[in-house]
């Protein structure tokens, strides 16, 4: 699908999609509902984690933060190949009603979770490799060091983009400071026999306070190029590779934990199946245990299916994390352009400037 975007609008965010050519309006409770939702249906999936409801910040920096974390969801949400096609996102990018949250459960409980749905979950160990265990194991210590590198990586390039619009700050004061020097009026004392040469230099400081403006708003601007060029891109893929995650956490104490719960349970009822037998019991009493052996045993067997049904997601979208990783070319890309552009706007400015120093020796 194209891509989907967001703006605030007072409480709101404007969501736009060009799939499907709509605009509507969504509270962050909306986004929640979406998210839980989708965690219910697609729990095997890689399924991006919300930005918080409050941070640690200022309330622009708080609001600004939370926009560009709810467009880093939807976006990740509607390039998957699964969730793209599904009603949870149609309906979230489409329905204009003031009851979205109630359409997406609606929209959930029609369905199911995804092993409900999908035609090959009960065949899925058929398309597993055999070593899927050692792949799943080798993938997710590779993905884990990529994470790590690319937190590094969004560090520095958040301290660049700082340091661009200190550098924007600095600019423009220190042209201020330069107007202000050549607005000073004061008159000289009569010793001072620079006075007539001082007049003209002050005039020239105050022309000069113009190109650092000039200077300052392209500092600003490259600043602005990095945020949005270089840091945006590398949070996206931070939060695939942090959904990654947590889906492989969800997996082991989620499917695996209760498989595991359940097959110690079913060998209880054994043992005690077992003793009922060698010492006798009332037939009612064996008859109840034998039930709910026979119910603990179908339990178990959808537990297997379910298992190896959230190990062929696993394997699916770990091949998807791969498959994004020649976004980092784009990203380098985008960081060398975003630098030469704003070397090479504030060098011509510089260059420009440079003359005009003539004037002042």
């Amino acid at each position: 699908p194209g891509e989907e975007g967001l703006s605030l609008k007072h409480v709101e965010y404007q969501v736009t999609s060009q799939r499907y050519k709509t605009s509507v309006y969504r509270r962050y409770s909306d986004f929640d509902v979406f998210h839980e939702v989708l965690l219910q249906r697609f729990s095997y999936r890689v399924v991006p984690a919300m930005p918080p409801k409050r941070m640690l910040k200022g309330e622009r920096e708080f609001i600004e933060g939370r926009r560009r974390g709810l467009g880093r969801f939807i976006n990740l949400v509607a390039r998957h190949p699964i969730f793209s096609e599904d009603e949870l996102l149609k309906t979230f990018l489409t329905f204009n009603g003031s009851d979205v949250q109630t359409k997406l459960r609606d929209a959930y409980k029609r369905t199911g979770d995804e092993f409900m749905t999908n035609r090959i979950a009960t065949q899925a160990k058929e398309y597993l490799p055999a070593d899927i265990q050692a792949q799943f194991l080798t993938s997710r210590e590779v993905i884990k060091n990529i994470h790590n590198s690319f937190n590094r990586l969004r560090d520095r390039a958040e301290t660049m983009a700082e340091r661009s619009k200190e550098n924007a700050a600095d600019l423009l004061m220190f042209g201020r400071e330069l107007s202000v020097l050549g607005s000073d009026g004061s008159s000289l004392p009569s010793w001072a026999s620079s006075q007539s040469s001082w007049g003209a230099l002050r005039q020239s400081l105050k022309s000069l306070s113009v190109e650092f403006t000039v200077l300052s708003d392209k500092a600003a601007q490259q600043g602005r190029r990095e945020e949005d060029d270089v840091v945006e891109k590398l949070s996206l893929f931070l939060d695939l590779l942090q959904s990654y995650r947590d889906l492989c956490e969800r997996h082991e104490k989620g499917v695996l934990h209760e498989h595991q719960r359940a097959l110690h349970k079913y060998g209880v009822m054994k043992r005690q199946m077992m003793s009922a037998t060698v010492q006798p019991k009332e037939q009612a009493s064996v008859e109840q245990l034998e039930s709910r052996i026979v119910q603990q045993e179908n339990a178990i067997q959808t537990m297997e299916l379910r298992n190896y049904f959230s190990l062929f997601c696993l394997h699916q979208e770990t091949q998807l994390i791969f498959i994004y990783l020649p976004i980092t070319s784009h990203i380098l890309g985008a960081f060398v352009n975003s630098q030469v552009q704003g070397h090479t706007e504030m060098g011509q400015v510089w260059n420009e400037l440079q003359p005009k120093l003539g004037c002042l020796f």
